[in-house]
Formats: C-alpha cells, sequence, structure tokens
C-alpha cells in the first residue's frame, strides 16, 4: 500500500479528484458524448472507448469524441455535450463503494481538484449528499486544468496547509503529475480509470477506500 513512507510532515489535509476517485461517472459521460453525437449526426462511440477519453476535462473529452475527422466541429459539441449531460449528471453516476465512509474519517481539511467544469462537479457532490464534506471545490473551467499546479495550490491556500501537509489522491497520470508540479505528497488509487502499472510511480498506492483511510490515519500522525 504505501510507497516511500519516509519522515515528511503531518497530513493537515487532502484532496480528491472526482471522476475515477470519488464517483463512477463513466457511463452519464458516455452516454451525453453519444447524445451529442446523435445530435450531430455522427456515428455513436462504445461506452469503452469514451472512458478512455476522460479526465482531462470536458473540452478533451468532447475533441476526442469527435476525433480528428469532426473535430472542427467542437464549437458546435460543446454546448450540445453541456446540455446532454446536464440533464444526466446523476441518472448513472455513483460514489464508489466505501467512499461515504472514507469522507466521515479526518483529517476534516478536505477538498475537490477536478479537469469536470466546476458546478456540475458542485451538483453531483450536492446531489450525492456529500458536498458538505468539502471545504472548497475547483472545476477545470475556474482555473488552470491539472496537471498545471495552480488549483492545487489554490486550495492548499484555503485550508491554510502548507503543500507538504496536503495529500493528493487520484486515479490517474495528470493527478501524479499535478501533485509533482505543486510539491504535494500523492496517492494512486486503483479502483478508478486509471492502469495500475501507469499509477506506481505515486508515493502511495491504495486499492480500496478503506486502505486509504487507513494510510490518512497514519500519515496524519
Amino acid at each position: 500500500m504505501g510507497l516511500r513512507e519516509h519522515q515528511r510532515a503531518p497530513l493537515g489535509g487532502v484532496v480528491y479528484d472526482l471522476d475515477g476517485t470519488l464517483v463512477d461517472s463513466r457511463d452519464d459521460l458516455a452516454d451525453s458524448v453519444n447524445a451529442m453525437l446523435g445530435r450531430l449526426g455522427l456515428p455513436q462511440r462504445d461506452p469503452v472507448v469514451i472512458y478512455g477519453f476522460i479526465g482531462e476535462g470536458a473540452e478533451r473529452l468532447i475533441r476526442r469524441s469527435l476525433g480528428p475527422t469532426h473535430e472542427v466541429r467542437y464549437p458546435e459539441a460543446a454546448p450540445l455535450w453541456r446540455e446532454e449531460y446536464g440533464k444526466r449528471l446523476l441518472a448513472r453516476t455513483r460514489l464508489y463503494p466505501g467512499v461515504a465512509d472514507l469522507l466521515r474519517k479526518p483529517p476534516d481539511a478536505r477538498a475537490v481538484l477536478t479537469n469536470k467544469p466546476g458546478g456540475f462537479a458542485r451538483e453531483i457532490l450536492r446531489g450525492l449528499e456529500v458536498e458538505d464534506a468539502f471545504r472548497a471545490v475547483i472545476g477545470g473551467d475556474e482555473g488552470p486544468r491539472k496537471p498545471a499546479p495552480e488549483g492545487l495550490l489554490a486550495i492548499c491556500a484555503a485550508l491554510q496547509l502548507a503543500p507538504a501537509r496536503v495529500l493528493l489522491v487520484g486515479d490517474s497520470v495528470v493527478d501524479l503529475a499535478t501533485a509533482r508540479a505543486a510539491g504535494v505528497r500523492v496517492c494512486a488509487v486503483t479502483w478508478g480509470l486509471g492502469e495500475r502499472a501507469a499509477l506506481a510511480s505515486a508515493d502511495y498506492l491504495c486499492d480500496t477506500p478503506s486502505e486509504l483511510g487507513e494510510l490518512l490515519g497514519r500519515l496524519a500522525t
């Protein structure tokens, strides 16, 4: 579970990625993309293919789903996708099993940093009844998207914690790169969208939310 767990500042706060870390939103995202493609008169995509486009923000998701031939239609496609996704934010999106319990464990200084549009992120957290667990939420349309470090550093400041006392938890190499750029420790989780082998360079690696809860307890002491 733990990698390179040596003497460091006690943990004061934790910042979570959203999609693939706290929530399983793959089906709603894929359904929204296919609804967008249908309105554009374009062929539907296999949902598994769309899953591979998730994690770097709405624009990348849309452009990749359009593909090189139709990417020129992005300005037309983007508002359609937002409309379709707005209809089904919580149709099939759920917290991963064990996450609700995890969010009851210290540290209480928690935040969300996601490349998903911030309004959508907050609506999902509210609908799943966990919004109050977080002191801050920053979306990909509210600052430079991950892996740029500015959003993570802004959250550290909002939590009034030095980066050395914060842990970023995510499921992708984008999260790892974000943490490195900000000087923050990072825990990769394997229950989301990322491949385990690609996450091996994280400071910590957890396979379940309960393992992550145990890690948070250790790091806080």
